[in-house]
């Protein structure tokens, strides 16, 4: 059975959701976040970066949740992973873009709006992520043009990586609505029973 690092709220979600997808048997291990049980020696020995997300499959361990989704859609020879070369390309191409242009500024506005007491809560920090998100989501608007998923009519991996990152902006009570390709492609993705499922892990 696969073991699993990492709360459904954070970036481990979209692991979980993966191994819904695929139905795949798995074990939670929780970690003691707040006691650092995270950078103990005995958790550094499964992922040397001291964060979550990590899976052990059997006596395979990989960590960066964009790499497990990755890794466990090819391995169980799933729709949800690129077929070819080229969607292959495409699936890296927006799962890096959500990592690195998308993912940040969503986090840091969380993180301000949910976790910093507010005596020394950073309001640059919302509002430089506020002022990101036009930006962010019209390429995004742009990518789904004419399309259902972003791969084209298949749901994939690339839906699962980027997903859980708007979702975070849904989370903010983010209006998304003039950006209609994003709406109607995070509505396709959150009526899938796996998200459903999620979504009762995380306790909502």
């Amino acid at each position: 059975m696969i073991k699993i690092y990492g709360s459904p709220l954070s970036s481990a979600s979209r692991c979980y959701w993966m191994l819904e997808e695929l139905g795949l048997a798995y074990q939670h291990v929780p970690l003691d976040m707040r006691n650092k049980e995270h950078k103990s020696e005995k958790y550094l020995q499964i992922n040397p970066n001291g964060k979550v997300p990590a899976i052990i499959d059997g006596e395979y361990i990989i960590w960066e949740s964009m790499a497990i989704t990755s890794y466990l859609a090819k391995k169980h020879g799933s729709p949800l992973a690129p077929q070819n070369v080229e969607e292959e390309g495409h699936a890296m191409q927006w799962s890096f873009w959500a990592l690195v242009d998308f993912q940040p500024h969503a986090v840091n506005w969380l993180v301000q709006e949910k976790f910093v007491p507010a005596e020394v809560k950073n309001e640059k920090v919302i509002e430089d992520a506020k002022a990101a998100m036009p930006r962010v989501l019209g390429v995004l608007e742009k990518g789904l043009q004419n399309k259902k998923y972003l791969l084209g009519s298949r749901f994939t991996v690339a839906d699962v990586n980027v997903a859980t990152c708007v979702n975070l902006l849904q989370n903010l009570g983010y209006d998304t609505s003039s950006y209609s390709n994003v709406t109607q492609w995070m509505n396709a993705c959150m009526e899938r029973p796996a998200f459903q499922k999620l979504q009762n892990l995380r306790g909502g």
